[in-house]
């Protein structure tokens, strides 16, 4: 193989300026200016324009059309409604007419011929409705009352009246009666009686409220104090039958007899 060598480019002055250098043989060409470049490119934005313009008229003229459409769809929808309603409406006109009768050709009486109508049920009927209302009436008349009447109120039962009071009676002979009745349940002879009136009269006189000013001592027996008598019932300041039934006791118990308190009273002047 021979040897391959490759020859050296040929050194460019560098003051040459690349201007000056061309690749044909024709003139070299001339630097565009800025001014060039601008009017260069004002066809190409002129197009641009345009095609944009044009986009934007078909886009506001199909909706233009929409819209239009739309208005002119209920426009002739109701235009044909009434179209309809009218054919509807003579359709049912023509039907009711076939259906009504036919006249008929019956000669008509003249007014003249006509008989007066006499009004006999006219009468009859008033009274009878005039019954009815007033029957009518009575049960409604008997329901207000009833509502209107005030319910029955159950009468009260009368309180029972609080026992009175007692009140004490003096009756020395009722007690004197009394006292004497009660010697032998004790086994008193009766001539006791004499001993008990005399012991009986000289401290009370034989009445139930006597008092002792000074002692305080009550009643026919002069109990003191007048609690005392309570053993024999609670009746004890108005009872002289009470009364006695605890004197009795009373001297039983402490002298044996009516003789025997007697005599202690004369001289003691108590008993």
């Amino acid at each position: 193989m021979s040897d391959f060598k490759v020859q050296p480019r040929p050194d460019r002055d560098p003051k040459q300026s690349r201007q000056k250098i061309s690749r044909h043989s024709a003139e070299p060409a001339q630097p565009a200016s800025a001014w060039a470049r601008l009017t260069a490119d004002i066809p190409s934005f002129g197009r641009r324009a345009a095609v944009v313009a044009t986009a934007c008229a078909v886009l506001i003229g199909v909706g233009a059309a929409g819209q239009a459409a739309e208005q002119a769809t209920p426009q002739a929808t109701s235009e044909a409604a009434p179209a309809a309603d009218a054919g509807q409406t003579l359709n049912f006109d023509k039907t009711l007419i076939s259906a009504l009768p036919a006249p008929t050709a019956a000669p008509v009486a003249p007014q003249s011929v006509a008989k007066p109508v006499t009004p006999k049920a006219a009468p009859k009927a008033a009274p009878k409705a005039a019954a009815a209302k007033p029957a009518a009436a009575q049960p409604k008349a008997a329901a207000a009352a009833k509502a209107v009447a005030p319910a029955k109120v159950a009468p009260a039962k009368a309180a029972a009246p609080e026992p009175a009071a007692p009140v004490a009676v003096d009756d020395p002979a009722g007690a004197q009666a009394y006292a004497a009745s009660k010697l032998s349940s004790y086994g008193w002879a009766a001539d006791q009686m004499q001993c008990l009136k005399k012991l009986w009269t000289k401290e009370s006189e034989w009445r139930t409220t006597a008092t002792n000013p000074s002692s305080g001592a009550y009643g026919v027996v002069q109990s003191l104090p007048a609690e005392k008598m309570a053993s024999a019932g609670a009746d004890y300041r108005t009872n002289y039958r009470t009364q006695i039934n605890w004197g009795l006791d009373y001297v039983e118990e402490r002298y044996g007899s009516p003789c025997a308190a007697l005599n202690f009273h004369y001289a003691n002047n108590w008993y």
